[in-house]
């Protein structure tokens, strides 16, 4: 049956706007090419959206740049503004941006352990005002917030969670009472962390796929045909309860304490670096990042072979550089002595006279042990393969994403050691990949998803009128 005139145009005028979004501004001719619409019918529905608000002349294409051929049209950005919110349990970042997603102004504010519930949603709140007014937006059509912990899938809110403050789901009320007219939703954090992740970062080329989230604790979002999958009671990717060799208890319903988080959060992988010889300040995630950092930096500069002694000091600059206190493995960061640790950077000794080759019947002597940095990068990426291992046997991905701070900061030396031990766990073949977003793919999935509800409303059929200015 063939859709009636008025549905018709309404396909036409979303094919054409979706397309002005991918592509930015083009002429009527090039929407005539990308859609396929005859000449009549582009120029129909470009008087249609111009009269509508939502898209204007921007400039002119062409040697003459004269006449209506020549003309370019762009979505009016200006027509609403967007605000997305990254919520963490130490603070808050927003960022605030036009229609088409063009950043206009971000900010963040630290919110320390001791701040009251109302202040700490008033110094949130405040940010977003400051924000936006900085960003000249009179008003916020919608915001998109992510943060920690289980999203009702029938309300849409945020459930009060054991370990999370209690600012977190008041925010979320308050923004909505401030800014009746905007549209406040709340998402996962990992969960918009991999929208962000396939729209822009190391997922584009997939349509399914699990990221792990690594940063202060840890989570798992599940991209299946396209689709996010968010499970019955909002909870898919709670990878923190995940029981798993290696703790000395296990989880229970309010604590994840014994799960997975206790081999894979911040505060764990501080620890692991201690026992491995590599100084940091224990439960912060920068110390996390830090060590990270600092002993890919030195497994890098190894690579280079035995005697890379510039590679070797500028592996010790990062160590120094990444506030970890210490770049060597003797406590406080004093020089070896004969009989400590090795030093973490890597040793410059000659070989022994001979060791290129050994007498019949004798035993070679035993491969030297891994240094300090590859022994931490081993162990952390034998902790990730349990939960990762997990997820492939249950889903079948066919790619995991190493996400979050944590993630980044490993890069393809933590990813590649996952991989190995994957492909040795299990016959189901699957990448490890790195992120490319790092932490900053929550803010980034929060703008993205508030984009396209605000398109979504602006763009149907009979959309809403432009707003006059209100201010705040």
């Amino acid at each position: 049956m063939p859709a009636s005139p008025s549905t018709a145009r309404a396909i036409n005028d979303r094919l054409a706007l979706r397309l002005l979004q991918q592509e930015g501004p083009l002429t009527a001719g090039q929407l005539k090419q990308l859609t396929g619409l005859s000449r009549p019918t582009v120029a129909d529905l470009v008087e249609r959206l111009g009269a509508a608000g939502l898209i204007a002349v921007v400039g002119e294409a062409g040697e003459q740049r004269r006449g209506p051929n020549a003309k370019v049209y762009g979505i009016v950005a200006d027509r609403a503004h967007l605000a997305a919110l990254d919520v963490r349990t130490e603070g808050v970042a927003v960022a605030v941006t036009d229609l088409v997603g063009r950043v206009l102004a971000e900010a963040s504010v630290p919110i320390g352990g001791d701040t009251g519930t109302g202040p700490a949603v008033e110094q949130a709140v405040a940010l977003v005002e400051r924000v936006a007014k900085e960003a000249g937006a009179d008003r916020l059509h919608t915001v998109g917030i992510g943060a920690p912990g289980l999203i009702d899938p029938s309300s849409g809110e945020l459930r009060d969670s054991t370990g999370l403050p209690e600012w977190h789901r008041r925010l979320v009320a308050t923004l909505q009472e401030r800014l009746p007219e905007a549209r406040v939703s709340v998402e996962n954090e990992t969960n918009l962390a991999a929208l962000a992740e396939q729209r822009y970062g190391a997922a584009r080329d997939r349509d399914t796929f699990v990221l792990l989230w690594l940063g202060q604790g840890t989570g798992a979002a599940v991209v299946l045909d396209g689709a996010l999958r968010r499970g019955a009671s909002g909870g898919t990717g709670e990878i923190g309860f995940l029981p798993v060799p290696g703790t000395t208890a296990l989880p229970t319903s309010t604590d994840c304490e014994g799960g997975f988080h206790s081999l894979a959060s911040a505060a764990a992988v501080v620890s692991l670096a201690a026992e491995c010889g590599i100084a940091a300040t224990p439960g912060e995630l920068t110390s996390a990042v830090g060590v990270v950092r600092a002993a890919v930096a030195v497994t890098r500069a190894s690579d280079g072979g035995p005697g890379e002694e510039p590679a070797a000091a500028d592996a010790e600059g990062a160590v120094r550089a990444s506030g970890t206190g210490s770049s060597v493995l003797t406590p406080g960061g004093d020089a070896p002595t004969p009989g400590d640790s090795a030093p973490l950077l890597p040793g410059g000794a000659a070989p022994a006279p001979g060791a290129g080759s050994r007498s019949p019947g004798v035993e070679a002597p035993p491969p030297p042990a891994p240094a300090p940095a590859a022994r931490f990068l081993d162990a952390l990426a034998d902790r990730l393969a349990v939960g990762v291992a997990s997820v492939v046997a249950i889903l079948d991905p066919g790619c995991v994403v190493l996400g979050g701070e944590v993630g980044q900061a490993g890069g393809e030396e933590l990813a590649s050691r996952v991989r190995d031990r994957i492909a040795r766990m299990t016959p189901l073949p699957t990448e490890v990949r790195a992120t490319t977003l790092g932490g900053g793919a929550v803010l980034r999935g929060a703008l993205l998803t508030a984009r396209d509800r605000a398109q979504e409303d602006l763009f149907a059929p009979g959309g809403p009128p432009p707003q006059p200015s209100q201010g705040w």
